[in-house]
């Protein structure tokens, strides 16, 4: 093996004999090109090579030849380009690993015209070829000199060429020896490159050669150090910057004023060691801080990276506000708070004695179900009072987002966490009691469902692991108490209702408004409305704000009010003005009676007033409820029954009139009626035709009549499987000529044999009946264990239940049997008439 590793041209050397006819060693080089006049020191390796230098005689003169290969180890005649150089051996020195360090010296470039022995190694003809040497011209000798000047310019340039070569290049007058000597110089070009420009007889397209080359070459030495000088230029500006910023920590450091981002950062990274988190939420937040610390604050992702690592620091991964439950003082909060709701409130105290032995209980999630108005959020705040916790209400109603839940992800511009993660942020404890209102509200659309992004939050199982899609970190929401209300359930999907525990909050009865209007609501708007004598030495209690544990729902007046409720007073309100299950619109009444009577204490108005019913039919204007003085009214005549509808409101009075006209049997159904009610007067009216004879009717009594079946309210639809009983009542009573009882209401469906099915809503309808001034409900005999449960002897007081289990018991009650039955019940009606007036 031979390679090259340096060449010295040696101008005093002598040009051989042309040596045509005469055989040759030939020495195979890898990499490698010898040129004339140049000395090449050659490491000679393998087997061939070596006895080849081995057999030379005094005249040691050999053709050194570049492989076309370099991979070839034994290459032949055909490995071996055609053009080489003669070349004579000056030195042979042995090496250690037994191969031979060989100096060689160029003398002429030849041609081989034929191999003549192969074994032990290659021997071969030649001819010498001639060089064409250029005319003398201005254009020949400014190629000479250009190819001369830029050699010198590329070994100025370059740090691994001497720079002797400069002045052996300067001192070379033959264009032909120059040419091969640069060439020769040049660590740059390739084997091939240097194989042609030896292989060019022509001095002249030699010089061109090597000028295009050199060219190319300079020019990218001049790229080359630009790009150098740039690094060189950047780097030593980013170290001075370095410096410099180091020094100026140094001395903002000694004079105490130190950087805001670095500042920002310290203080980042203190809140991340005391937040408590978790290992993985700690190894990752620290991460992210070493991104911050290492970007420039003008960066586009400084703002979002920092925004980031905040909501980590300041979440109150192990902060916690809760002590030890305390019983009895929790049902003294419920009892102070809110009048009444016993089974409510057994079942909260219930549940919290749970968590008082264990406190790392999972669930249930409670979930608070009633019209508007009757407490629901204001109990979530008495819990929370009751329990020393911190408390928050999401509003859930019309939320379309699933991100409002659970937060963006932080590629999103804007991107936030979600509602539960903000609430948590706010009220910086990890334990606090959530309010998640009108959950039976959420909405979905194309941007994903709000309900199915609450089960992982509401299930027990899940959400100690709870996943925000902006933090990507898990967070513990187990100690969180959740809290949901909703008007209705219909509406909530199965998968969600089914990680919540009901509990029904169906309304109050007159007498429950006219406590809870004189313990809560007159004396809140009685101070709202600034109608209260504040006692100047006591300081105003600041304001619970909405995270805050609440104070009590009662407010206490200090010193005497400037207006008086009397019980009667607010009874009469409730009665009268309202017909509502909760207390909003009662307390919205009280509130406008209370800012009438500030206008007059404004105008100069000094003494204190008492409101009665004349005072408030002054305020309020006209009775606008007369339910009882209604009922006794329209049920004057046959045909016209009282239901009872349960809705999302609580309960209501449903009319339903029935009126005959001649025709043939036809049936109208008008007021915007459902399937389910229509198909109840049709079941309703098949029981009467194929009971006619019992009824006391003719067979063909609808032979030659039209009925018509109406409830009233048109614009309102109405729907549900309750309607049955009422409607075959009211039809009796159109065919039989006799009215029905007044203040008497129904509920109920039937079924084509007459029997009387169990409906749903009970409490709601009955609660409903009472409000509207009726003495006497007629209920399907399987709610009678309901009755007994849901309604307490104080809502019952003044009312008659009569259980049903066939339509036949509906109509014994319903519609007078004698003439003294039908009299007394006309006297009930001119008695409720007569009091209106």
């Amino acid at each position: 093996m031979a390679n090259e590793f340096v060449s010295v041209i040696k101008p005093t050397a002598t040009k051989a004999s042309n040596g045509e006819g005469h055989s040759y060693p030939v020495l195979p080089v890898r990499e490698t090109v010898l040129f004339p006049h140049a000395v090449l020191p050659l490491t000679v390796g393998r087997t061939s090579s070596i006895q080849l230098i081995q057999s030379l005689g005094e005249e040691k003169t050999i053709l050194v030849v570049a492989q076309k290969d370099a991979r070839q180890d034994q290459p032949d005649g055909g490995d071996l380009y055609d053009i080489g150089t003669r070349a004579t051996v000056h030195k042979v020195v042995k090496m250690p690993n037994q191969s031979l360090f060989v100096f060689t010296e160029g003398t002429e470039r030849v041609k081989i015209t034929g191999f003549t022995q192969t074994e032990p190694f290659m021997t071969a003809q030649c001819e010498v070829i001639d060089e064409k040497d250029p005319e003398e011209s201005p254009e020949a000798e400014a190629l000479q000199r250009n190819v001369l000047g830029q050699f010198q310019t590329i070994v100025t340039s370059s740090s691994t060429l001497s720079d002797d070569l400069q002045t052996i290049a300067i001192n070379i007058e033959d264009p032909s020896r120059l040419a091969d000597f640069i060439a020769s110089s040049l660590p740059f070009l390739s084997t091939t490159d240097k194989q042609d420009l030896l292989e060019t007889s022509d001095v002249k397209a030699r010089l061109e050669k090597l000028n295009n080359s050199l060219a190319k070459e300079l020019e990218v030495q001049q790229l080359r150090n630009k790009i150098q000088s740039e690094v060189q230029d950047s780097v030593q500006q980013s170290q001075r910057d370095y410096y410099l910023r180091e020094q100026m920590k140094a001395i903002q450091k000694e004079l105490g004023d130190q950087d805001d981002t670095q500042k920002d950062i310290a203080d980042l990274k203190e809140k991340i060691e005391n937040a408590g988190m978790t290992d993985e939420v700690k190894k990752d937040a620290l991460k992210e801080l070493g991104r911050l610390s290492r970007m420039n604050p003008a960066a586009a992702d400084y703002s979002l990276t920092r925004n980031y690592v905040e909501w980590l620091a300041v979440l109150p991964w192990s902060k916690g506000s809760a002590g030890e439950v305390d019983i009895k003082k929790a049902q003294e909060v419920l009892d102070e708070d809110h009048y009444g709701l016993k089974k409510v409130k057994d079942r909260i105290l219930d549940y919290l004695s749970v968590r008082r032995l264990k406190p790392d209980m999972k669930g249930p999630i409670l979930c608070f179900v009633g019209p508007p108005g009757v407490g629901k959020t204001s109990l979530g705040r008495s819990i929370a009072r009751s329990l020393g916790r911190k408390f928050s209400r999401i509003s859930l109603g019309g939320m379309h987002d699933e991100a409002e839940i659970r937060g963006h992800r932080r590629t999103y511009i804007g991107a936030l966490p979600g509602q539960i993660i903000q609430h948590l942020k706010r009220v910086e404890v990890n334990d606090p009691v959530f309010m998640l209102d009108e959950i039976d509200k959420l909405g979905h659309d194309f941007r994903g469902d709000p309900a199915s992004a609450l089960l992982e939050t509401l299930d027990p199982e899940q959400n100690n692991t709870f996943r925000d899609n902006y933090l990507d970190q898990p967070f513990d929401l187990s100690k969180v108490l959740f809290i949901c209300t909703a008007n209705q359930l219909d509406t909530i999907p199965a998968p969600l209702l089914d990680r919540m525990e009901i509990i029904e909050l169906t309304g109050y009865t007159e007498e429950e408004k006219i406590n809870i209007a004189e313990k809560y609501l007159v004396p809140r708007q009685i101070k709202e409305n600034g109608l209260a004598l504040e006692d100047p030495a006591k300081p105003e209690k600041k304001t619970a704000g909405e995270d805050d544990v609440p104070e009590s729902q009662a407010t206490k007046i200090e010193g005497e009010p400037r207006i008086v409720f009397p019980r009667e007073s607010l009874g009469f309100i409730a009665r009268h003005y309202t017909r509502e299950a909760g207390v909003r619109k009662l307390e919205q009444l009280i509130g406008t009676v209370c800012r009438k009577l500030a206008r007059k204490v404004a105008e100069g108005r000094t003494e204190q007033l008492v409101i009665t019913p004349e005072v408030i039919h002054e305020m309020l204007g006209g009775i606008k409820v007369r339910v009882d003085t209604e009922i006794a009214e329209r049920t004057k005549r046959p045909g016209v029954a009282v239901g009872l509808a349960w809705t999302p409101a609580g309960g209501d009075i449903l009319f339903i009139e029935a009126n005959k006209m001649k025709g043939k049997g036809g049936i109208n159904m008008t007021g915007q009626l459902g399937d389910v009610m229509k198909e109840s007067v049709q079941a309703a009216l098949t029981w009467v035709r194929s009971n006619a004879t019992s009824l006391g009717l003719d067979e063909d009594v609808l032979k030659d009549i039209d009925l018509h079946v109406h409830v009233p309210a048109g614009a309102i639809p109405k729907d549900g499987p309750s309607a049955g009983v009422t409607m075959a009542t009211a039809i009796v009573s159109l065919l039989t000529g006799k009215a029905i009882r007044p203040l008497l209401a129904m509920t109920g469906e039937i079924t084509l044999s007459g029997n009387v099915l169990p409906v749903g809503g009970i409490k709601e309808k009955f609660l409903a009946a009472k409000r509207a001034g009726v003495r006497d409900v007629i209920l399907p005999i399987d709610v009678k264990t309901n009755v007994e449960e849901d309604l307490t002897a104080d809502q019952i007081e003044g009312m008659t239940i009569h259980y049903a289990s066939r339509i036949e018991d509906v109509l014994a009650v319903a519609l007078p049997k004698t003439a003294e039955d039908a009299v007394e019940a006309e006297g009930v009606r001119e008695e409720v008439l007569a009091a209106a007036e």
